[in-house]
């Protein structure tokens, strides 16, 4: 691809290659678009003429990377588009844990395998910590640079004020809902809490504001988008603008009000953190925190509430499991509130939460990386099987004993300087929500109903189709039934 923001050429086996990295494919698009496109790149491939293009770009560029010899620029994308296929373990078993193909004109490298995933996160993090140029703003977005490593470092020491032991995180409990609304709501208005210190009462249209936005911009950015424009850019453009006319009311409410002591919030936090310029005299500015504010929505708010809904599904179809996982809540809680410390006590709780990480990540395909500098990568690209992704849930992330363990391919919030600066704060708010939701309620199909459908449908996040569950208060705990 044109190189762009800090983008090199790369060293793949002793050749050079210029390229985004990505990790894991997936995309969803229309299946009557993916027929008709598809029926078109075969007809101009028959005819030679994208398949003279592309060999063409390839012979000057070599490595030892494989490539599916029917990609053209058009077949490389829909290759990875359709939403029934799980294309990326096909290709995987195909082409070796290491290919390429083109999204659009963009010749990309697909890593597809834990081992190499994690050579490149963590022994090269550095070497592929670039970032293409997309239309998201924010910081999981930003490319590498000094400003980057500023703005990360201020952002995690404030995400940490609001880790274990914070009491806005223990009222979880209280504020969880049944409903898939209901649900959004309460994770949206936690996050509202600790981003700007504004917790809101049911109905308020300041929060309804907030979570339009918010589903605006998930619903309108797909994986397609961030590579191809479409009509979806102007409503998401739009959803931004009233976003961050929110938040900088926020901000300017929060510089008129700040004062000596403790950070009363995040936004708090971030502009106390203005006044300590990096080494080399980078500052953090007001579009810095904006953007860090607007960034702990995305991944605190939709990331939270749509596993936790995958979690559900998966539970409506393994009853046992949530048997099981009330049972310890009974033997290690009992009837007080879970707190953010018992984590360490339930283990086959907090093994579901990684089961539903795993299964069904939120983010099947990390934001692409670029190579920063030079590097060689020498792996060789032999194929290999692919271990069987539906083991018993959740058993995986436990040993004979029933204690926690973390297999090393394990990574759902990405490895190396790239990873996710939110992971503590989401895996606490998952293990409140989720304890409090089952210590109180049990989840079950209500009658004549069907189990989930697990497929799901990828925008910005991967989320289950809608589906019914019915809610019974357990013995000793006053809860409506509720119906989604």
């Amino acid at each position: 691809m044109p190189p762009s923001h800090g983008a090199h050429s790369q060293r793949i086996g002793g050749h050079h290659l210029r390229s985004q990295l990505l990790l894991d494919v997936h995309a969803a698009v229309p299946l009557s678009l993916i027929a008709a496109c598809k029926a078109f790149a075969a007809h101009v491939a028959r005819e030679g003429l994208l398949a003279r293009v592309c060999a063409r770009v390839r012979g000057q560029v070599v490595a030892t990377a494989e490539a599916p010899r029917t990609h053209s620029a058009l077949e490389g994308f829909l290759s990875c588009v359709d939403p029934h296929v799980p294309v990326d373990l096909c290709m995987c078993t195909r082409y070796g844990p290491l290919f390429e193909l083109y999204l659009g004109p963009h010749r990309t490298v697909v890593v597809n395998d834990h081992d190499h995933a994690r050579e490149v996160l963590l022994q090269r993090g550095r070497d592929f910590a670039g970032r293409p140029s997309m239309v998201m703003l924010h910081i999981a977005f930003s490319d590498y640079s000094p400003l980057w490593k500023l703005h990360r470092r201020l952002v995690h020491s404030s995400f940490a004020l609001f880790g274990e032991g914070s009491s806005r995180l223990q009222d979880i409990g209280r504020s969880s809902g049944t409903s898939d609304h209901e649900l959004t709501t309460a994770v949206t208005n936690v996050v509202c809490t600790l981003v700007f210190g504004t917790t809101y009462k049911h109905g308020d249209g300041e929060l309804q504001e907030v979570m339009r936005y918010n589903d605006g911009i998930v619903q309108t950015i797909t994986r397609g988008g961030l590579v191809f424009p479409n009509e979806s850019l102007s409503k998401l453009r739009a959803c931004i603008r009233v976003r961050d006319c929110l938040l900088t009311q926020k901000l300017h409410e929060h510089k008129a009000t700040l004062s000596e002591g403790d950070p009363r919030d995040l936004l708090d936090a971030l502009l106390k953190g203005q006044g300590s310029p990096g080494p080399d005299g980078t500052v953090i500015t007001d579009d810095h925190v904006l953007m860090t504010a607007a960034e702990a929505f995305g991944a605190g708010v939709e990331t939270t509430s749509t596993t936790l809904l995958w979690v559900l599904a998966y539970l409506l179809h393994h009853p046992e499991v949530q048997e099981k996982a009330q049972r310890e809540l009974d033997e290690e809680v009992g009837e007080r509130a879970v707190r953010a410390a018992d984590r360490g006590r339930l283990p086959y709780l907090d093994s579901i939460i990684n089961e539903g990480m795993r299964i069904r990540p939120v983010s099947p395909v990390l934001i692409p990386h670029i190579a920063m500098s030079d590097s060689r990568y020498t792996k060789k690209n032999q194929g290999r099987s692919v271990e069987p992704c539906h083991k018993t849930f959740p058993d995986r992330f436990l040993d004979d004993q029933g204690q926690r363990v973390t297999p090393s391919c394990f990574l759902p919030f990405g490895a190396g300087p790239r990873i996710c600066v939110g992971e503590s704060l989401a895996r606490m708010e998952l293990f409140l929500f989720l304890s409090s939701m089952l210590q109180r309620m049990s989840f079950m199909l209500p009658g004549g109903a069907t189990p989930p459908n697990l497929q799901g449908r990828l925008g910005v996040v991967l989320q289950p189709l809608p589906y019914k569950v019915a809610v019974r208060p357990r013995a000793g705990w006053e809860v409506s039934t509720h119906v989604n």
